[in-house]
């Protein structure tokens, strides 16, 4: 959700590329924060994109926009080894506020070239989060492929306000036959209909051909409605004026996409331990430095991060651990050890109750390598193994100078995590390489131990100096570290959730005082 609480759906199609007899076409959407690519289409000068962009809308900001056309020549993920077709900048409050939310303008780019138009349709996503399972088969289609039988592949289209159609999902082709049956497909009810279970929904049948020119079979319009009575008498459908060619509905099926916030309200408990490295907490070169006047990297880290976690845990009580230093009193070298001196109870009431046990445990631990990740990683995922019913998830957050001594443990000891319902954060402050801390995120490359691969990603890496503000304001530098560490976290939650099939807890009712009656209210 956003302050203004709209999200808008864009989708984009290419008109009259005059300079090309044919092409191959994908478009690059660019905004300030990210790139993203449509579907490639063939052999066509005017494509019609399903993919669709999700875009937060706010009214009081100027969202710049940036469409880029290609014409595919090669496998290669690198734009310049394509041929560009033309450009078009906007904002999107240009295409909100057009006509029925509709932009067409000119594309641009080559000098002295008349590039073709772009078409942006926008539409503002309904809140529904369901999504419909269906299945589909055809009998007795027409023959249009000379030497065989055809190629049938289904198209489905949502009716807009203004009564155009756009393309919200595609079948796979099922190869020379007259009566396919499609694989089941998902889409999400908002796609299909935008939450409106009367709006018309077309369906149109077509032949493949290699070459793109795809044979018109038939069409046919029915609702969510309708096809949410399933497979009946109802949902067969004549795609011919012949009368002779059908598509039955084999089976519907609807399911809720829970979110974050749904699982969130059924409360939960939530880990914060981190890493004390090497460094004298006197000296002013130390990251561990305790200056009067402002708080090191580690705490400032700590508390960026944990003041936005510990709004999601029930008691905000943590259990904070330390590892890499020597306890008192005989120098022992300990991996895992409570920052507050407590081995029966590690729990410290809130962040500022971890802030002040690191700030002692300096004065009495004598910090001391070699750096291991793996002991504190299996420490939380025992833990986590134990607890596998959704009731609870384990956020570890490490806070790292860089320096690892264990790597191919801890990669194992992640692995073996991945499958737990618990997510790991690494903060990495000072100046040295986190080449390891990058290896150990897996956004590039899933993490692996002895040949086998994680089955989620869990570890958000992110260097503490990319966030600090030159100017000293550590306020704007904690937010923006919080905003980009805690990223994941909610994808990371969901896909555990979902794996295992957890439904979320149902919401404790709103407390009404004695004596009251509760009225609803809504906001």
């Amino acid at each position: 959700t956003t302050e203004c609480g709209k999200h808008f759906s864009c989708s984009t199609f290419l008109d009259q590329v005059l300079y090309k007899i044919s092409a191959i076409i994908f478009c690059v959407l660019d905004t300030i924060s990210c790139e993203t690519l449509t579907e490639v289409i063939d052999n066509t000068l005017n494509p019609d994109f399903v993919r669709k962009y999700i875009l937060d809308y706010f009214f009081e900001e100027k969202q710049n926009l940036r469409f880029d056309f290609y014409d595919v020549d090669s496998k290669s993920p690198d734009l310049s080894k394509h041929d560009f077709l033309g450009q078009m900048f906007c904002t999107l409050g240009e295409i909100v506020g057009s006509p029925a939310s509709r932009l067409e303008k000119p594309l641009g780019g080559i000098p002295g070239k008349k590039c073709g138009t772009i078409i942006l349709t926008a539409e503002e996503l309904s809140n529904c989060r369901d999504s419909a399972t269906m299945q589909f088969c055809a009998n007795k289609l027409d023959k249009k492929d000379f030497f065989g039988k055809s190629d049938p592949f289904m198209v489905f289209y949502r009716s807009n306000e203004d009564g155009t159609f756009t393309i919200c999902h595609k079948t796979e082709v099922v190869k020379n036959t007259l009566n396919p049956v499609w694989q089941p497909f998902t889409i999400p009810v908002r796609a299909l209909c935008n939450g409106d279970y009367d709006r018309t929904i077309k369906v149109e049948v077509y032949d493949w051909d290699r070459d793109g020119s795809h044979d018109f079979i038939g069409d046919f319009t029915t609702s969510y409605r309708e096809l949410a009575r399933g497979q009946s008498q109802f949902n067969v459908y004549e795609v011919s004026h012949l009368a002779v060619p059908t598509v039955t509905l084999l089976s519907f099926s609807v399911e809720s996409e829970f979110t974050f916030l749904d699982y969130i309200k059924g409360g939960g408990d939530h880990w914060i331990l981190f890493h004390l490295s090497t460094g004298n907490p006197s000296q002013s070169t130390s990251l561990h430095y305790m200056n009067p006047y402002q708080l090191n990297a580690y705490a400032m880290a700590l508390k960026a991060v944990g003041e936005i976690i510990q709004d999601y845990d029930s008691d905000k009580m943590f259990p904070a651990l330390g590892f890499g230093a020597k306890l008192p009193p005989d120098g022992r070298v300990s991996h895992e050890f409570p920052l507050n001196g407590n081995i029966e109870n590690p729990y410290c009431n809130g962040i500022e109750g971890i802030l002040e046990a690191y700030h002692q445990s300096l004065k009495t631990v004598q910090l001391y390598g070699p750096t291991n990740f793996a002991p504190i990683v299996n420490h939380v995922a025992r833990y986590a193994a134990a607890v596998q019913d959704g009731s609870q998830y384990f956020v570890l957050l490490i806070i790292t100078d860089g320096v690892i001594s264990d790597m191919a443990q801890t990669k194992e000891a992640i692995v073996n995590a991945a499958k737990l319902p618990m997510s790991i954060i690494i903060v990495g402050v000072g100046q040295a390489e986190f080449d390891a801390m990058v290896e150990l995120d897996g956004d590039d490359i899933r993490i692996s131990s002895r040949g086998k691969l994680a089955e989620r990603d869990i570890v958000q890496f992110v260097p503490f100096r990319d966030y600090m503000d030159r100017t000293g304001n550590h306020v704007l530098s904690m937010a923006r570290l919080a905003k980009d560490v805690l990223a994941e976290i909610p994808d990371q939650f969901i896909s555990y959730m979902k794996s295992r099939g957890i439904k979320p807890n149902p919401a404790p009712p709103p407390y009404t005082p004695p004596g009251h009656t509760h009225h609803h209210t809504q906001i």
